[in-house]
């Protein structure tokens, strides 16, 4: 693979000077000589995004008539090693992960103006509906088909749109339908609207955790493994945060997390109405992503009266940027309301449990 550092300053250039001809073709030499296994490459004009493939000729015309996307910065779609691999594990400054997160919550808006009709499911349900009339009332079924094909479907949508209007979809929405980079890099540590999270490696070599986390989502439900009309209910789920993706879309990027789910069989409520869980018996291993906004945070701790269990605790969500006022956050004392009354004071963790569940006792049987 030949790979060299380019110059991009003709991207920003008049298309009619001679730094933009001269750029365009050392773009398309730079991208037919890292890429020999295809005639065909991604046109990265500014009406199809990377989201099209046609042959050189096709998008030499392209750059012409349309322009390049000068948001397209590395050219990963065209040979170019993404900047980030080289370092593609490393602890986030706090101040860095929290800003990009921000900057895709607010940019990407995937709930009201991105996704639109694209991105909702039913949509995509009534074109599955449409295409497989005898599968309409096989719930679970549909369900998989949508998982199974929805990205294929909304990269299809989004150029179809393209071709009929180019200002009718936006361009966050573009990045997302053409793919994330194959590139991915992997962190120890991230921070989200101030909360920090880690991976279960950094914990074991640490005295706090922060790998825990819980998902509420919507599941099929079944009541029985004949049943082929399952209800989607909400349920939900405990794990441990393994790794930590940020996958780049270009003009933004996502947080992702890959986690072990515990198993159902290695769930209960015990008889005073706490959730245990067992962290060896792991489930779900076929879906172990999760955006890394879905998520709660929670802690496990060793119950002293379940040997092999945890208890679950959660804590309060620590919404706050490193300064409050004119007070930096590490002179701030923030005080919160204890989630039981009369607490004695405890030295550790598995104190605290014992001594939780003794009051929970009392209360339940004050005899």
């Amino acid at each position: 693979v030949i790979v060299s550092e380019m110059d991009k300053s003709w991207m920003h250039s008049d298309r009619r000077s001679k730094a933009y001809e001269f750029g365009v073709e050392a773009f398309l030499n730079f991208a037919v000589e890292n890429l020999l296994t295809t005639t065909h490459i991604r046109c990265p004009c500014v009406k199809c995004v990377n989201l099209k493939l046609f042959g050189v000729g096709i998008i030499r015309d392209h750059l012409y008539f349309n322009g390049i996307d000068q948001s397209y910065k590395n050219w990963t779609f065209h040979g170019e090693p993404w900047e980030a691999t080289t370092n593609a594990s490393r602890n986030v400054e706090e101040d860095d992960g929290h800003s990009r997160y921000s900057f895709v919550s607010e940019e990407i808006d995937m709930d009201d103006n991105d996704f639109g009709d694209f991105g909702s499911d039913p949509q995509h349900m009534i074109h599955i509906k449409t295409a497989y009339p005898k599968f309409r009332k096989r719930t679970k079924w549909l369900q998989d088909k949508h998982n199974s094909t929805f990205i294929q479907w909304l990269r299809f949508k989004v150029q179809s749109e393209l071709e009929e209007d180019n200002n009718g979809v936006s361009e966050n929405l573009r990045w997302l339908a053409a793919g994330p980079n194959m590139a991915v890099p992997l962190y120890r540590s991230y921070l989200i609207k101030g909360i920090k999270f880690n991976i279960k490696a950094q914990d074991d070599v640490r005295t706090t955790q922060n790998s825990g986390v819980y998902l509420l989502a919507q599941t099929m439900q079944v009541a029985s493994a004949k049943d082929k009309n399952p209800i989607l209910s909400n349920m939900g789920f405990y794990g441990v945060i393994q790794e930590i993706w940020d996958l780049d879309y270009q003009k933004f990027t996502i947080p992702v997390f890959r986690c072990d789910w515990i198993d159902s069989s290695g769930l209960v409520v015990d008889e005073l109405g706490f959730t245990l869980v067992d962290l060896s018996k792991i489930g779900h291993r076929n879906d172990q992503f999760v955006l890394a906004s879905q998520v709660k945070q929670i802690f496990f701790v060793d119950d002293p009266m379940h040997r092999g269990w945890s208890v679950v605790l959660s804590m309060p969500n620590r919404e706050y940027n490193d300064v409050i006022g004119d007070e930096v956050l590490g002179d701030v004392i923030i005080e919160c309301e204890p989630f039981t009354r009369g607490m004695p004071n405890v030295d550790t963790f598995d104190e605290l449990v014992l001594a939780t569940k003794q009051s929970v006792q009392k209360i339940l049987d004050p005899d």
